[in-house]
């Protein structure tokens, strides 16, 4: 589970935030059981594993966690199949080798089989990955991106999010519905650093837009629906001018990835409570209440403050890198062996001219000596 991180303001971030992982651990609800039972399964990397770097760990403060949290209050039924993994490349997520499931070889297996156990039963999938196959490769030392690497990179990318979009769409019936997401931009934060972080938070906007765009006919391609998170943290309003404590005057973008993320403070991209609360409130958006099954009518949920935790807190128990529980008997995740996990704790920012450079500490697994 060799997992190392670099950002730079040239690269395509096509999932910059959510790459930064730690293993997420696999939950189900456990209120319900029998046959009347609903299931919400969830795929991805560390955006759906809730990581945050104050506590270094995985929490349940996740989007994932906060929408099912919404959606059981109108399917009381619901039962959640938590499937991220730390470091989840969309070639891993198809082959596995970053995190174990018992009875299945990799994370798309585990949802293939829980899609064919529940068959029919299966109200929504989500699904947050692509970053890694990029950040893992693209990026220089000095936090300088490979064009040739990023323009072949991400055409794997495409095909190996084509490929696992198209087969859990397959997989699942009509009454299922499929949400894929963009990303937002973290390397807005650069803006706080000066003139030359000025400049390199402009020009990541055009790269990871278009970045987005691609993401969005993959995923419109294959008959998922698109959760516009991009959109929803402003990633583009570089125009409308925002007064925030301490910077002063910034750009609306900028404002909002400082307020919704830990960039600006920890220097870490990963989405803080209220950043994963306004991630589940674009992928809710997404979700019609009809033709799902068990649900009783009523109006697509929305974030609200009786359905998500505060920013800072948990919603019960947090769970560290690599402890796994089950997951409705189905899988379990954790480290795949006693390699070292490299995650997103402890990032720092360093600003090199007109690059800000993210690098990532190493954190080691509970099983490495």
């Amino acid at each position: 589970m060799r997992f190392l991180q670099r950002f730079g303001p040239g690269l395509a971030i096509s999932a910059a935030a959510i790459a930064l992982s730690t293993p997420g651990p696999a939950i189900a609800d456990e209120a319900t059981n029998g046959k009347d039972a609903t299931y919400y399964i969830s795929l991805g990397d560390s955006l759906t594993t809730g990581y945050q770097p104050d506590v270094d760990k995985d929490t349940d403060l996740a989007y994932t966690d906060q929408l099912y949290a919404q959606l059981k209050q109108r399917t009381p039924g619901l039962k959640h199949i938590r499937l991220g993994c730390t470091a989840e490349t969309t070639e891993s997520l198809i082959k596995g080798g970053k995190c174990d499931y018992p009875n299945a070889k990799s994370q798309l297996d585990a949802a293939l089989q829980a899609l064919a156990q529940h068959r029919g039963k299966v109200a929504y999938v989500t699904l947050s990955v692509g970053a890694n196959d990029i950040l893992l490769n693209c990026v220089g030392p000095a936090g300088t991106l490979d064009g040739a690497c990023l323009n072949s990179r991400s055409q794997t990318m495409a095909k190996n999010l084509a490929q696992i979009a198209g087969t859990l769409r397959k997989a699942g019936t009509k009454n299922t519905q499929f949400v894929g997401s963009t990303y937002y931009n973290p390397f807005l934060s650069t803006w706080l650093l000066g003139a030359s972080g000025q400049q390199a938070a402009k020009e990541s906007a055009p790269l990871v837009e278009a970045t987005n765009t691609g993401i969005t006919q993959v995923y419109k391609s294959t008959g998922f629906k698109v959760a516009d998170v991009a959109g929803a943290f402003s990633s583009d309003d570089f125009t409308t001018q925002v007064n925030m404590p301490g910077a002063g005057e910034v750009p609306a973008n900028v404002a909002k990835i400082c307020q919704l993320t830990w960039a600006c403070t920890k220097k870490d991209p990963h989405p803080n409570a209220d950043g994963h609360k306004l991630i589940a409130g674009a992928f809710a958006a997404q979700l019609a209440d009809n033709d799902v099954p068990g649900a009783s009518p009523s109006p697509t949920p929305t974030p609200d403050d009786s359905a998500t935790p505060e920013p800072g807190t948990s919603t019960g128990s947090d769970t560290g890198a690599n402890q796994p529980t089950t997951n409705g008997d189905l899988a379990e995740t954790g480290a795949s062996s006693s390699t070292p996990v490299l995650a997103g704790a402890g990032l720092a920012v360093v600003a090199a001219g007109s690059a800000a450079v993210y690098f990532a500490r190493r954190r080691r697994t509970t099983n490495e000596s």
